[in-house]
């Protein structure tokens, strides 16, 4: 078993062992190496497949066609990491943990041997796992799900070898409406097949009922409110249709996009906290709770949610690097926090911009919150100008204390990234009426003389003061 070590100094040099060699994991990694030299911290990672450091996030645009290559999405090699003395290895995963002999066990995925390695600080950054209904022809060839480089290469290869050019997608999440533009751009007639009565269940049903009538105006097909029963295979093994209780589609390939859930088995296993969504648990410094030397990040944690003040688990790269910088500023002997996330997210899908940030109602009604919410139209730009296009926006904000509890956006260029604003106002706990009064950027080009995000807070300040039960 390898044993801490001593430095050249005459000290205890520590070993810090990382499970998982993408964003949180690595981001760890490389800002505890920044804060702590090799003769102070022996670092030994550990990632079991081929890449290291990569934006998953980008991979439906990377088979879409948008990224060429698939090397534009990784943001540091192997080797690069390597060359900070950080002991990187490859094709291996961590099969055990033993909280007790703070150790961890190891399978070279190639060799099949098997070894502890023992730590004096762990990080745990598994990542999530894509769900896999257990229904028949799920594993056949031609189904994929997108979440490695080695999945997205996995699917191209798919797709190259092809004939047909007929997909169905299985869910409408993020993933989803990804992929279906990725699919769509590669040629394909695409079908979207969504347990949902609409699409983006992160949105409320209203608002997702203008991204249904989108997607089918760019010619997908949406089947909404309808479970996937099976996916039936030709003579030859390979995928053919996926088969609801009531339908068939017809499918030369089939991606899943139903979402994730934490990678906490590991964790698990080893008796360590879990919450109620399946991650792991952790403090403000992104330690394990009840345990001092074990810290975990990325997709496999729960965070904060500051606006309903529970817990939730959302698996996003930018939380990941940010817990991750968190976790290696903290194990190189700095202090830092991550205080919660407000639930910010945007999307698209070909032309249509999709957003969110906060609660949806069925989130605040769950919270016990009483509110009240307003919908409003508007404009990118001032409406004269060219290129304005429509947005829709809806608001929601507590009644009584007229605080800001969420916001949706759907529309076309220009209306994503005006979620921002809002994420900044539920972070600061700021009410509707004094986001009435930011001074936000104006010039025709870029905003109509008040912004879709400020004529949104002035209803729902009247809505407010026309109800304070």
């Amino acid at each position: 078993m390898n044993m801490s070590r001593t430095s050249s100094c005459g000290g205890a040099r520590q070993r810090l062992v990382v499970i998982g060699g993408d964003a949180a994991g690595m981001s760890a990694a490389s800002q505890a190496r920044r804060l702590r030299g090799p003769d102070e911290l022996e670092i030994v990672a550990f990632e079991r497949g081929h890449f290291t450091s990569y934006s998953a996030c980008g991979i439906p645009y990377w088979v879409g066609g948008d990224v060429p290559e698939r090397d534009q999405l990784i943001a540091r090699t192997p080797e690069e990491h390597r060359e900070r003395a950080i002991d990187l290895r490859m094709r291996t995963e961590v099969v055990e943990i033993d909280v007790a002999g703070a150790r961890v066990r190891s399978r070279d995925l190639d060799s099949g041997a098997e070894e502890w390695t023992a730590y004096d600080k762990l990080v745990i950054a598994t990542g999530a796992r894509p769900v896999r209904p257990d229904l028949p022809g799920m594993d056949a060839p031609g189904v994929h799900g997108v979440q490695t480089l080695d999945d997205g290469q996995a699917l191209l290869d798919t797709l190259a070898a092809t004939e047909g050019r007929r997909a169905v997608v299985v869910g409408a999440g993020y993933i989803g409406v990804e992929m279906a533009e990725a699919l769509i751009n590669r040629g394909y007639e695409v079908t979207v097949v969504n347990r949902g009565k609409e699409p983006m269940s992160t949105l409320d049903p209203d608002m997702g009922r203008l991204v249904h009538t989108a997607m089918e105006g760019m010619g997908i097909t949406m089947v909404d409110d309808a479970e996937v029963a099976k996916v039936l295979t030709g003579d030859d093994g390979r995928v053919r249709a996926v088969a609801t209780e009531d339908a068939e589609y017809p499918a030369d390939v089939v991606v899943l996009g139903i979402g994730v859930r934490p990678e906490t088995t590991l964790a698990e296993a080893a008796g360590l906290p879990l919450g109620e969504h399946g991650g792991l648990l952790t403090d403000l410094a992104m330690r394990v709770r009840g345990h001092t030397d074990i810290w975990a990040g990325g997709d496999c944690v729960e965070v904060l949610d500051l606006v309903s003040g529970r817990e939730r688990h959302i698996a996003l790269g930018t939380h990941a690097n940010k817990h991750g910088q968190v976790i290696g500023s903290n194990v190189g002997g700095g202090y830092a926090t991550f205080p919660g996330v407000v639930g910010t997210a945007v999307s698209k899908v070909c032309d249509l911009e999709i957003a969110r940030t906060g609660l949806r109602e069925k989130d605040a009604l769950r919270a016990g919150l009483r509110f009240e919410t307003v919908t409003i139209e508007s404009t990118s730009r001032a409406g004269y100008y060219p290129g304005a296009a429509l947005m829709t926006v809806k608001m929601l904000a507590e009644r009584r204390t007229g605080r800001l509890l969420g916001v949706q956006i759907v529309g076309r260029e220009g209306a994503a990234k005006r979620v921002d604003i809002a994420a900044v106002a539920l972070t600061a706990g700021m009410t509707v009426e004094q986001m009435t009064a930011l001074d936000l950027g104006y010039a025709p080009p870029f905003s109509p003389v008040w912004d879709p995000i400020l004529v949104a807070a002035r209803k729902a300040v009247t809505a407010v003061r026309n109800n304070t039960r």
